[in-house]
């Protein structure tokens, strides 16, 4: 275990969150708010531990996938811990552990909140909050890899096990530049959203905060009713950029190099959209009474149809006094997700495609038993390393759901409440049912369930495994 290279990549985290919580000091003093000292200090604090732990230079700065997913998991928690301080010494969420499961909710791009006035939050703390998802959406380790000057060939296991998906398709030969590129293209997508709401009449302050909101694919809003009170204008641009932004990020690389046939023969792509688009006419089909034209109805079901399978959490309208198959038809896409290299959160549309794929060679494999039949998808034959890996996670996954929804339930509240909120966390989707619905908070939960959340919308975001490592004993063997 190369440990001085994870208190150098720590002590770097630290070192940009200090840079990260200088924008909210800059809002609070535009606004004349007093918590302006709070963020100021917590800045000065960061930025202390990061040069404190950046005076010894790493033995080596060699690692490997042991270090990479320690790493990870590693700058989420102490990113999480350092950025929920302000809200707490400020005094604006009094407790800690609130503090902490709003800011986790926001690096992971969860979007849920244990807050009932939303409203009641300074200009400083909205834009921390919101800022949080623009942070995570991408991730904080590839931001910090187009800087950080580690040895290039090693760069690529922060790389993994921070991106999301079955792997990582580097754009081009160099980690960096990937991560360069990535990000190059997460802020224009950001800079036109903004630009598109700015146009749609909303002030520039709400502009940056949904913006960060919908490219995070985060979903925390501004006002209490989510975005239910914006213009049917605003309301659409936000969909497009939810659905844009559930899109494999390699489509728009390709697009920009000028290979639109290579971006439209994603597989993945294809699928994400015919899902989108049959759960929007299934919702449509037995809501449109509840609406006064069959045009309203399809811009509210796209709306949250988009909002839940790109795990934004975005809301107009309260979903949990829908018929029961369209609630299952939300709660379904919630575990799906977007598509794997998004923003979006959920098991990915590739896991799922590779998984009915695998079910229909075992059923034909029944019924001839001698034929000799790959798995292919986005035009390759599916390695078998990657299939043992996609059964493992989808596996992991259901034994942490499980565990998860026991543990919750020691507090005794109904079962659509404990299921849907443990998928909503666990996929970082923002909004459940029931008592975690559309126009609730998770409030209402102790400090134990609160923690037990907490720990999946981080397994969620890392997908499992980088957090999973850290309770491993042989993680921390010098030689295991």
């Amino acid at each position: 275990m190369n440990r001085s290279i994870i208190r150098y990549i720590l002590a770097s985290v630290l070192e940009f969150e200090a840079l990260f919580l200088l924008l909210p000091c800059i809002i609070a003093i535009i606004y004349k708010e007093e918590s302006f000292f709070a963020f100021f200090i917590v800045a000065v604090i960061c930025f202390g531990l990061g040069w404190l732990g950046k005076l010894k230079k790493p033995n080596m700065e060699q690692f490997y996938a042991r270090e990479g997913f320690v790493a990870v998991s590693l700058s989420w928690i102490v990113l999480s811990i350092m950025g929920a301080l302000p809200f707490t010494l400020s005094g604006e969420i009094p407790s800690y552990v609130d503090a902490l499961f709003e800011t986790i909710s926001g690096f992971t791009t969860t979007g849920s909140s244990v807050l009932s006035d939303i409203e009641a939050l300074s200009h400083s703390a909205l834009f921390w909050r919101s800022f949080t998802h623009w942070i995570g959406g991408m991730g904080v380790l590839v931001f910090i890899l187009t800087i950080l000057p580690l040895a290039g060939g090693y760069n690529m296991y922060l790389m993994r096990a921070e991106s999301t998906g079955a792997n990582v398709s580097k754009f081009v030969p160099r980690v960096k530049e990937s991560a360069r590129i990535l990000y190059k293209i997460y802020l224009a997508i950001t800079i036109i959203v903004v630009i598109c709401l700015l146009i749609a009449g909303m002030p520039l302050f709400d502009s940056l905060l949904l913006a960060f909101g919908t490219v995070g694919t985060g979903g925390f809003g501004i006002l209490n009713d989510s975005v239910a009170s914006y213009s049917v204008a605003v309301q659409a641009i936000l969909t497009i950029f939810m659905i844009a932004c559930g899109i494999n990020f390699n489509v728009y690389y390709l697009l920009l190099d000028k290979k639109p046939k290579e971006a439209l023969k994603c597989e993945e792509m294809r699928w994400y959209l015919l899902i989108i688009a049959a759960s929007t006419a299934i919702i449509t089909f037995q809501v449109r009474g509840d609406f006064g034209s069959i045009f309203e109805a399809i811009h509210h079901v796209l709306f949250q149809v988009a909002s839940i399978i790109s795990s934004t959490g975005f809301g107009t309208v309260d979903f949990d006094k829908w018929p029961a198959l369209s609630r299952s038809v939300l709660v379904l896409i919630m575990f799906i997700g977007a598509c794997a290299g998004s923003t979006g959160g959920g098991m990915k549309v590739s896991r799922i495609v590779v998984l009915c794929k695998t079910i229909k060679k075992e059923l034909s494999y029944i019924i001839h038993p001698r034929i000799i039949k790959g798995i292919r998808f986005e035009g390759s034959v599916v390695a078998k390393e990657t299939l043992k890996s996609i059964q493992v996670y989808l596996t992991t996954v259901v034994v942490v759901f499980v565990i998860s929804v026991m543990l919750i339930s020691i507090e005794n509240y109904d079962l659509v409440t404990n299921f849907t909120a443990v998928s909503t966390t666990l996929n970082n989707i923002g909004p459940g049912l029931s008592r975690v619905g559309p126009t609730c908070n998770f409030g209402f939960f102790s400090d134990f369930s609160k923690i037990v959340l907490m720990i999946d919308m981080l397994i969620g975001r890392l997908e499992l495994f980088p957090m999973l490592v850290l309770i491993a004993p042989s993680t921390w063997r010098r030689n295991g």
